[in-house]
């Protein structure tokens, strides 16, 4: 095992940018790196990558390893893949992070399978313990963290979810090295081909991980009906709906709007917690945002706790006033 050497960071690349979630592994990667005396490299596939290359040079990375061809776009599990994995086998990293979104949580186990390692799955903490790289991650349904270590294989592979590292200030003056790579897999033996893409979002609705601002509902809100004047908030605002773990079980919202332990970690810059308690689950899942406001009924709802503003009342008496006030305050 000791021809593995340094740490990998397989970036993301999303409508023709980086998505954050690279920089924040980034910012992460170069805090163990530091701390293990190792070096940090990038990958990054796409089209047309061009100067985008430089980017995580300044979040951190020592290298970045660019795959620019015509056959990563649009994305296809079976290609991405193959090519990661030959990548990965002749490079010999130590570790290696990728993000754990839909395209990372598909191609991640492929390539620990092929490359017969260890691979752990959504993990919120990574550090490093007397020399050894350990990987947190939720378990029993978020009851417990799990700390996971894989002593006896290479590379050890960790999916992150976004939002649980904060991303440090880019250095635009920090310099490193791009390295061209040219893919190498046998494009004949690809089994896949994306005929056509269909979007299944609302056109311009906002990326619950990457909005700038979350208006969340939890049991409280009562109703799937009840929802709607948190997205008419959330439009106004701009931002996007997220809910409890309840309201998901209820029904009410759907998985991929569950903020939480269980669900998607957010940093944004305002989060409005309505009818929300705040238990452990969901708390782990925003209390990283610059601002927080909850809105209960019940004064001595958890939320209070680690929120900046805390209104207790009826939300169904307080959102209507919120929109009513930013109605005319667009109009002035």
């Amino acid at each position: 095992m000791s021809d593995y050497k340094g740490i990998l960071v397989v970036g993301e690349i999303y409508d023709g940018k980086i998505r954050p979630v690279t920089f924040q592994l980034v910012s992460k990667a170069r805090e163990l790196a530091d701390t293990l005396n190792t070096t940090l490299s990038v990958v990054l596939l796409g089209h047309n990558i061009g100067d985008m290359a430089r980017e995580p040079i300044y979040y951190g990375a020592d290298k970045v390893y660019v795959m620019d061809d015509q056959i990563f776009e649009p994305y296809v599990a079976e290609v991405y893949s193959r090519a990661l994995t030959k990548f990965i086998g002749n490079l010999k990293p130590e570790i290696v992070l990728i993000p754990a979104t839909h395209t990372g949580r598909e191609y991640g186990p492929r390539i620990s399978a092929a490359l017969e390692t260890g691979m752990t799955a959504d993990c919120t903490d990574l550090v490093i313990k007397n020399g050894r790289f350990v990987q947190v991650r939720p378990a029993y349904g978020g009851n417990i963290m799990g700390e996971i270590i894989t002593p006896n294989h290479r590379p050890q592979i960790s999916t992150v979810r976004p939002n649980v590292f904060k991303t440090r200030e880019p250095d635009r003056s920090r310099t490193g090295e791009i390295v061209q790579v040219k893919p190498e897999f046998d494009s004949m033996k690809v089994r896949t081909f994306i005929k056509e893409i269909v979007k299944t979002t609302v056109t311009g609705a906002k990326k619950l991980d990457e909005a700038k601002i979350i208006v969340s509902g939890g049991r409280g809100v009562g109703s799937k009906e009840g929802f709607e004047k948190l997205r008419e908030l959330a439009d106004l605002l701009g931002g996007a709906v997220g809910a409890s773990r309840v309201a998901v079980d209820l029904g009410w919202m759907p998985k991929s709007a569950q903020v939480g332990q269980s669900g998607i970690t957010v940093q944004p810059d305002l989060y409005i917690a309505c009818g929300i308690s705040g238990t452990i689950q969901h708390i782990v899942g925003m209390k990283d945002s610059k601002v927080i406001v909850a809105i209960n009924k019940d004064p001595n709802a958890p939320i209070f706790n680690i929120a900046d503003y805390g209104i207790v009342g009826d939300l169904h008496e307080v959102i209507p006033i919120f929109i009513e006030e930013i109605k005319k305050i667009k109009k002035k």
